[in-house]
């Protein structure tokens, strides 16, 4: 546990840059900007959106590139050399940070000195306006606090990451993110997630009866009995079931693009 601060010997906070990578998030990307605006430096790349995002975003005191969209990956490494300051704050335009993280890290940044290089954040995240506390969705550690000279961007087509070379400390308040307002959003959502994850994992072995039919009902076991899906209600019988979903649909692409190759 951290030692309380004496605020009567703060000395200056590290400056603190938050990149925000979008695309057509209309919905979502005032909330986000209204959260940070206690950041030294905002940073907003966007995949030339063809919505209101800049013109909302416009609106706001912040530094706007745009960027051609080639991948998650690419696109937080472009962010990276658009900002001025040692310390990144990564946050996505359906994410917010709460009052209770930002009082945090000022707390943290007002320390003279912390050997961490990068700090992992709890995601408290909501599906259809419901908190899921099980399924594995929660606490879903992310490393989004961290020192730009010590991290890379792990090369992945979906769930990139960043990786902290050095200590790693751990956050107690949350990042909320708020994953989707409509079943038929997430629809949307988990097929162009298993398009990328099929395009990924096309290399692995023939895919046949096994990873079709029972590997997806074991994801649902998985998410829904031992993960405790059941006791998020209904929404988390939902969630159990878009977990199968994207493995369902994973395992058929990957075998399309098989049936393909052999062709």
């Amino acid at each position: 546990m951290r030692k309380r601060i004496d605020k009567s010997k703060l000395k200056l906070m590290k400056k603190i840059s938050v990149v925000i990578i979008c695309k057509n998030e209309e919905k979502n990307i005032e909330e986000c900007l209204k959260s940070v605006q206690w950041c030294d430096e905002i940073v907003l790349i966007d995949g030339f959106s063809v919505d209101r995002t800049i013109e909302i975003a416009k609106t706001f005191n912040i530094k706007i590139f745009q960027n051609e969209w080639k991948g998650f990956s690419d696109q937080r490494k472009f962010a990276l050399t658009k900002v001025h300051n040692e310390w990144v704050f990564s946050l996505d335009a359906d994410e917010r940070c709460s009052n209770e993280l930002a009082e945090e890290i000022k707390n943290i940044f007002s320390q003279n000195n912390f050997a961490e290089k990068g700090f992992l954040i709890p995601r408290k995240s909501f599906f259809l306006g419901k908190w899921i506390k099980h399924c594995g969705w929660y606490p879903d550690f992310q490393l989004r606090l961290f020192n730009k000279n010590s991290v890379t961007v792990k090369e992945r087509l979906v769930h990139e990451s960043y990786e902290v070379q050095g200590e790693c400390g751990e956050l107690s308040n949350v990042i909320l993110h708020f994953t989707v307002k409509s079943i038929s959003e997430f629809v949307t959502k988990i097929n162009h997630y298993s398009s990328l994850s099929s395009i990924e994992k096309v290399s692995v072995e023939k895919i046949g009866y096994t990873h079709i039919f029972l590997k997806p009902f074991l994801e649902f076991i998985k998410k829904f009995i031992f993960q405790k899906g059941f006791m998020d209600g209904i929404n988390g019988l939902m969630v159990s079931y878009f977990h199968m979903m994207t493995k369902i649909l994973t395992y058929m692409k990957i075998r399309e693009i098989q049936n393909k190759i052999v062709k």
